[in-house]
């Protein structure tokens, strides 16, 4: 596992990615909820209350490196953290900007 600190507006956000065979899980989870690659669920957080949102990548196959989750495009974003201002269509990194 690889992890990596993502500065954000208002904090530090913790980056993961995992090697999952011929792909990887990657995510960061910033101070008021996380952003994920396409195989986060965020409807299974939603119902713990925890914001949380999944992006498809802006180029290439798929979300790789966490470089890629931050310029990644909002696909789904769970009522928890659409209350906090994550919109489908933002980036990764804008997504997270309003969970810091």
């Amino acid at each position: 596992m690889q992890t990596e600190r993502v500065p954000l507006r208002n904090s530090v956000g913790e980056g993961f990615v995992i090697p999952l065979g011929p792909v990887n899980l990657v995510g960061v989870v910033a101070r008021n909820g996380m952003v994920g690659c396409g195989a986060v669920d965020v409807a299974a957080l939603d119902r713990f209350g925890y914001p949380a949102a999944r992006v498809r990548p802006s180029t290439g196959p798929s979300i790789a490196t966490i470089g890629d989750l931050l310029a990644g495009i909002v696909k789904e974003a769970n009522s928890n953290a659409q209350g906090l201002g994550v919109r489908e269509g933002m980036t990764g990194r804008e997504a997270l900007d309003h969970l810091s």
